[in-house]
């Protein structure tokens, strides 16, 4: 399997998408899934078949985390539903609870 099934149209949409309408889930998967609960920012910068790449802001200093996906990914429409998977774990992990969820 190749290292990205997604094409760049594909990642610009998807990175684009997550900052810009997400950046609040985007900071709370880095913080539960990213191992850095003390992020402050986060923005999604790239992603493959194995996981996402972001940029956090860590006591004003930014630096790289990437989060791995749950399994690998083949496919567009698989990113939407491992991004909400991730969501919630990371609500969770974090002691938060998810939107639409009492």
């Amino acid at each position: 399997m190749p290292s990205n099934p997604f094409s760049p149209e594909v990642v610009t949409a998807v990175t684009g998408h997550m900052n810009g309408d997400h950046p609040e889930d985007t900071l709370i998967i880095c913080r539960g899934l990213g191992g850095e609960p003390e992020a402050t920012a986060a923005r999604m910068t790239d992603l493959d078949a194995e996981g996402g790449d972001y940029v956090i802001t860590v006591d004003g200093a930014e630096r790289t985390v990437r989060v791995p996906w749950g399994e690998p990914l083949t496919e567009r429409a698989q990113i939407r539903k491992e991004v909400v998977r991730m969501y919630r774990e990371s609500c969770l992990k974090l002691g938060l609870s998810p939107r639409g969820e009492h």
